[in-house]
């Protein structure tokens, strides 16, 4: 599934760059921007392609609300879409996510969690979306996370997601030739929101999902971060800003490849750290889980300056 999806996705990169720049899909220099030149998006597009490998044998289900993910993110890149719309969007394909892939939680409980999962893992994926290689890259190391954990379908879609973003990569180390876009940090968000739905499904050990938790650790903490950061800012949860964790790694010193590495770096060791654990007991995972927060969001809020209690960096 893997080789599949990576020569898929590495196929179609070069013709999702033509279309980008035959529509004017493109992402602009700007304050909030980090590149030069106008550079395309629609890098999504190859990635879905790719993850639709092992999605089609698995469990074709789970198409419905990735393309709704990716086709929200593709109009948010083209039309600039109102936050409340996004938002909206956002809540729509986690529903469709609780729809189509059930999990053994209670449905009082288990559709809020799994729409709260899309909306936080798609907005975290978005925010990583910043330096080239971040996103697809975690991305990347979190899907052999779940592959590791998963059986069945889930791992298909796992292997084949792990194949299509490391294509993806190679297209989008530095200089990049194509970016992510909305559409394709929305599209890993809601891969990141089936797999969970998956970890929490019928007939998989509690214990599971609950360590599958951690494997989401870098981009929840990066959302965490960027509404701490806003508020304590007075500014609106929706405004754009260039003070994330890395950008500040990046402003200390640290070469933009050099500050996705180490966020890449971070998700491999949780992942290695979960796979060495194995098939843990509900207290191992729990306890797992508290470490890899506390760890992972202590080290984010640090570099990003958010431990400063006088806020005196950016």
């Amino acid at each position: 599934m893997a080789i599949a999806a990576v020569g898929l996705t590495a196929a179609l990169v070069p013709v999702c760059i033509a279309v980008a720049r035959r529509w004017d899909i493109m992402d602009r220099p700007g304050s909030l921007k980090t590149q030069q030149a106008p550079v395309p998006y629609l890098g999504g597009v190859a990635v879905f392609a790719g993850a639709a490998v092992g999605v089609c044998v698995g469990r074709p289900v789970a198409l419905i609300p990735l393309s709704a993910a990716l086709a929200m993110g593709v109009c948010d890149d083209r039309f600039d879409l109102s936050a409340p719309l996004r938002l909206g969007a956002q809540v729509g394909v986690g529903a469709l996510i609780a729809a189509t892939q059930p999990v053994h939680l209670p449905g009082w409980i288990g559709v809020p969690l799994v729409v709260a999962a899309s909306v936080v893992l798609i907005n975290g994926s978005n925010l990583l979306d910043g330096l080239d290689m971040l996103a697809a890259g975690v991305g990347a190391a979190a899907a052999v996370g779940f592959g590791i954990l998963l059986l069945g379908p889930g791992r298909l879609m796992a292997a084949s997601l792990t194949g299509a973003l490391v294509a993806f990569v190679w297209f989008n180390r530095p200089p990049a030739r194509i970016y992510l876009g909305d559409g394709g940090s929305y599209l890993i968000g809601a891969s990141m929101t089936v797999l969970l739905a998956y970890a929490w499904g019928v007939g998989v050990a509690g214990a599971t999902g609950v360590i599958a938790l951690a494997l989401l650790a870098v981009p929840v903490a990066e959302l965490a971060c960027a509404i701490v950061r806003r508020r304590r800012g007075g500014r609106s949860l929706m405004t754009g800003d260039r003070a994330h964790p890395y950008d500040l790694l990046v402003m200390s010193g640290w070469s933009r490849p050099a500050a996705s590495a180490m966020y890449v770096a971070v998700e491999a060791v949780v992942v290695t750290t979960v796979a060495v654990i194995g098939t843990p007991s509900m207290a191992v995972a729990v306890a797992v889980d508290v470490a890899v927060a506390g760890v992972v969001l202590g080290g984010a809020a640090f570099v990003g300056g958010l431990s400063d209690p006088a806020g005196t960096r950016p």
